[in-house]
């Protein structure tokens, strides 16, 4: 999976945007933490949940599970507004 071209990233302050060009078919603005960041820089390459999940896990220190419910959250509400494009 990866980041659809309709859609570009961009961080102020401490604050992760991501911004539906006017390809897009989704019109808004989606706004996260530092976690939303890395999810959005891994997918700007075609990668798995798995791979994200692994990655953030090495970084962060959390309960079991909390990673993962997290990730799989971010990635439901990006395929919903259709700004990933899934590889096969």
């Amino acid at each position: 999976m990866k980041l659809k071209k309709d859609f570009i990233t961009h961080e102020s302050n401490g604050e992760v945007m991501l911004v539906a060009t006017g390809k897009a078919k989704f019109s808004g603005l989606v706004r996260g933490n530092k976690m939303l960041g890395e999810i959005l820089t891994m997918l700007k390459t075609n990668t798995t949940e798995e791979r994200i999940v692994k990655s953030l896990r090495a970084k962060y220190d959390a309960p079991a599970g909390k990673v993962e419910s997290d990730v799989h959250s971010v990635l439901m509400k990006l395929r919903k507004i259709g700004a990933i494009e899934e590889k096969r």
